[in-house]
């Protein structure tokens, strides 16, 4: 057990913990290393940075809420998104996914604007409205489900005729359902005011879609990808004209020609060092040249990093009026339709002429209306000068004549997400906007067989919209569909919205079967919209299923909460199997992928399987005896870094995050899990470690007698002696017994340099209170050790003034490198455990032990297991994860 002393003004108080491999901590004592006055001054320019990285800052970003959406977008570009004002305008389908979508992004305001009542007609497409609400002004029957998806969004209606004067109020305008003519007068205003004001139209029809988007005259895009700027390490420059750098070869440079790269810690040329951008070519795998005479410079020696410099971009959008006249390049979602955007550019500009001259969409299955539609698109390509159209495709027209009035909630969700993201590029200036027309149609949907006018008829229900679609007889199908839904996470709750909307499985043959074995947590609230934070520890399944029902109460539907899996094929059995029309995976792991893909296979099942990663997405249709299953390919594995780089030789950021997810997992899931596993049932796992009898064993026994023994932890000052202790082991001891092993000037047997490229030689760093980054370590390693251990954690945690006195407290014995040390520099060494002869006796030594320390545990102790991927609902809203950002500051 950690020694402990009651650190001073601090009361004795619990937290978290975890287990950790072989290492002492030693006592706390109430003796201050400093004096209070010396730290006052340090500790209080700490004190905001702390606060911002853990509890909130000027912006009030909500970390645990937004945590997956601070790691895509990052923390500028969230603060312009909850500084940005929208107006949203035309609320059905499309517009009620756009809303949803912003809401939970967490903009500054969203203002819904529509004039019109909500029709029986609209609730196959947006899964706000409900019966009750046929009547009602659609905006104003939108904002009280919409405020219940994020408190922090003022979210407010516009009912009366829209002013241009209004659009003023805002940083982006979208416009879903509006005039082309009222749209020109509205963007021209947008485009010429100062600043630009970003105009979006969108609109969805039937199974076509378009976008347009303008966000000024010269707009800037600050991140054009998104992605880190590359690097690469030096191994050599030439003294010519031009210079040529030549990078170590484990890694391809991702250089391009005309990149900018600036250079630091190059040893010899050290009039690189300057910060001063330079402009690269002829890039190749490991090498590029730099336009300048470096003839004259320094000679190289070794070492230095090549970093690139992300320029800005800048984008001048053509007004609306200008950009249907000349729209440029379309972007295509699908090459092989890459005919498709031109004719869709004019049917949409006809199909808004029809409205205005008839005063209603083409009728669904009206050959009339079809003939008028696609006369009027001939006419308009005839009358081209030029970007004629050599042929038009009368059946493709037909399709969208006939389905014009229609608001499918597919077509509105797809068209919703990335109205969406396009909402947060104009705020935010992160990611290449669209730019600046986007068609995208899915005739394929369409039934095989003809529809005939029959089919198409409106049935007094709330699917009358999809039936002018698709007919009444795939109405039915959906209907008694057996859906089987495989997850009710992000993905899954945009499902079951979907098919609760298309009347999939509400009919009195059909069923729709959720599992998840998930639970709700508060960083799910910003994506997985069926969830309120008063549900927050519930059943994901349960409540997803109950908000589905809301959506249409006619759904079928059974929530479970079992892990689809070899261990329940009890529940999920044959003749489940065999009844099943479809299966929707909404997973977050490819092995539960690979093994409903199976089952899927065996059983003759299509199913939709779909991922998203970030701003990307992927999304595959498995049908049996169409295309191939889900398992038939695997992506190339990722390159691993060997394990002597990843714990004693990093070089890049990504070996420094691969070994502290490891010592994460090590320390806060496995060593608990093992610790449980062992007093669950002693004598069974004494002799499982007997009878394997090797290194592994010896070592799991010795990180679960650690665990129990000497870093066993009782009070949350025993978590910060932890802490602080495995700061100095990680940072200072480990980089100082290195160093003595292989000093700077060390050889290789081959008299080469030892530390060349790619190694780089690390400094140990010297723990302040004054280091934010130090004292953040601090903060969550202790938080997390006490989670461990079901340690209450204290509110003076987050003061960083107590927390640092209370790291202050703890002594730490001086470091004295020893003789003798191997170090592992095999990079093909896939261990770091050796075996011995002597196994089998220290193994027996190692029960004994433990079996001691067993009896002097209170009965029913059991450790905490903390996974990665749950830590942002640890108590106090801490960030927990960033426990890993330091390790890269010794290399």
């Amino acid at each position: 057990m950690l020694p402990r002393k009651r650190a001073a003004g601090a009361e004795a108080v619990q937290t978290t913990t975890e287990s950790s491999p072989k290492k002492h901590c030693t006592a706390v004592t109430t003796g201050n290393s400093r004096s209070n006055d010396d730290n006052n001054n340090s500790i209080a320019n700490t004190e905001d940075h702390i606060m911002a990285l853990g509890n909130g800052n000027s912006i009030d970003i909500d970390e645990d809420l937004h945590s997956r959406q601070l790691a895509v977008y990052g923390r500028e570009t969230m603060r312009r998104l909850f500084a940005s004002n929208v107006l949203i305008s035309g609320m059905q389908g499309l517009g009620a996914e756009i809303a949803k979508n912003l809401v939970l992004a967490g903009v500054k305001s969203v203002t819904l604007h529509d004039e019109g009542a909500v029709e029986l007609w609209d609730l196959s497409g947006n899964f706000i409205f409900s019966e009750d609400d046929v009547g009602k002004n659609r905006a104003l029957a939108s904002i009280q489900k919409l405020q219940e998806l994020n408190n922090s969004v003022v979210i407010s209606t516009l009912t009366t005729e829209l002013t241009k004067e209004q659009l003023s109020d805002f940083q982006v305008v979208v416009f879903t359902d509006i005039s082309l003519e009222r749209a020109i007068e509205f963007d021209d205003y947008c485009h010429n005011h100062q600043p630009p004001i970003s105009f979006i139209k969108s609109e969805v029809r039937g199974l076509f879609g378009s976008m347009f988007c303008d966000f000024g005259p010269e707009f800037t895009v600050f991140d054009v990808d998104g992605k880190d700027p590359h690097t690469g390490i030096i191994a050599s420059i030439s003294n010519d004209n031009p210079a040529l750098v030549t990078c170590v070869d484990d890694e391809r440079l991702e250089f391009q020609d005309g990149d900018l790269v600036v250079f630091s810690e190059v040893n010899g040329m050290k009039e690189l060092n300057d910060g001063k951008p330079r402009k690269i070519k002829n890039v190749r795998p490991y090498s590029f040249a730099i336009e300048e005479d470096t003839a004259k410079y320094s000679a190289y020696v070794k070492g230095g990093i090549v970093t690139q410099v992300k320029q800005p971009k800048v984008l001048k959008f053509k007004p609306l009026r200008e950009a249907l006249k000349d729209p440029g390049d379309f972007l295509l979602s699908d090459f092989s339709k890459f005919d498709r955007p031109p004719l869709l550019h004019l049917a949409f500009q006809v199909l808004d002429k029809f409205q205005s001259e008839f005063g209603h969409f083409p009728v669904a299955g009206s050959e009339d209306d079809a003939q008028k539609f696609i006369s009027s698109v001939t006419s308009m390509n005839d009358a081209l000068s030029d970007g004629r159209l050599e042929a038009i495709d009368q059946i493709l027209l037909r399709h969208f004549a006939s389905g014009a009035r229609a608001v499918l909630n597919p077509m509105a969700a797809m068209f919703g997400g990335i109205v969406g993201q396009e909402v947060v590029k104009a705020c935010s200036g992160k990611f290449h906007p669209l730019f600046q027309f986007f068609y995208f149609e899915s005739v394929e949907s369409l039934p095989a067989e003809p529809l005939l006018p029959s089919d198409l008829k409106p049935l007094n229900s709330r699917y009358d919209a999809q039936i002018s679609v698709f007919g009444s007889k795939i109405q039915k199908k959906l209907e008694d569909a057996k859906i089987f839904v495989v997850g009710s996470g992000a993905l899954g709750c945009e499902f079951l919205k979907n098919l609760a909307l298309m009347g999939v499985s509400c009919g009195k043959q059909g069923k729709l079967t959720i599992t998840d074995d998930d639970v709700i947590e508060k960083s799910n609230l910003s994506r997985q919209f069926l969830f309120r934070d008063w549900n927050i520890g519930q059943a994901k399944s349960t409540v997803a299923a109950s908000a589905a029902a809301l959506i249409n109460p006619s759904l079928n539907i059974e929530a479970l909460q079992n892990r689809a899996g070899p261990e329940t094929e009890n529940v999920f059995n044959d003749e489940f199997w065999e009844n099943l029309s479809v299966v929707v995976n909404a997973l977050d792991n490819v092995n539960a992928r690979l093994y409903i893909d199976q089952r899927c296979l065996y059983f003759q099942k299509p199913l939709l399987e779909s991922g998203t990663l970030g701003a990307k997405c992927n999304t595959q249709m498995v049908i049996p005896h169409l295309t191939e299953n889900y398992g038939a390919s695997r992506d190339p594995p990722e390159k691993q870094a060997p394990m002597c780089t990843v714990h004693s030789f990093p070089h890049n950021i990504d070996h420094c995050l691969t070994w502290a997810r490891s010592e994460f997992e090590g320390l806060l899931e496995k060593t608990p899990a093992e610790v449980n596993t062992y007093l669950t049932n002693p004598n069974e796992y004494a002799s499982a470690m007997k009878k394997a009898g090797d290194a592994q064993a010896r070592d799991n026994l010795e990180r679960v007698l650690e665990c129990l023994d000497k870093e066993r932890c009782e009070t949350f000052q025993d978590c910060i002696n932890w802490a602080r202790l495995k700061f100095e082991d990680y940072f200072a001891n480990r980089v100082k017994q290195l160093t003595y092993t292989f000093p700077e000037d060390a050889t290789t047997s081959n008299g080469a340099p030892f530390w060349s490229a790619p190694k780089r030689f690390p400094r140990p760093l010297q723990f302040s209170v004054d280091d934010p980054s130090h004292l953040y370590f601090i903060m969550s390693g202790s938080v997390l050790r006490a989670e461990t251990f079901g340690i209450p954690i204290p509110d003076w945690v987050k003061s960083p003034r107590k927390l640092a006195d209370a790291a202050n407290q703890v002594i730490v014995p001086d470091f004295q490198p020893k003789r003798g040390v191997k170090i592992v520099t095999d990079e093909k060494a896939s261990s770091f455990s050796t075996s011995s002869i002597d196994d089998a006796a220290v193994i027996d030594e190692l029960i004994m032990k433990l079996e001691e320390r067993r009896k002097l545990l209170s009965p029913g102790f059991r450790m905490n297991s903390i996974q990665f991927e749950k830590v942002s609902h640890l108590a106090l809203d801490l960030p927990c994860a960033p426990l890993c950002f330091p390790f890269v500051k010794p290399f």
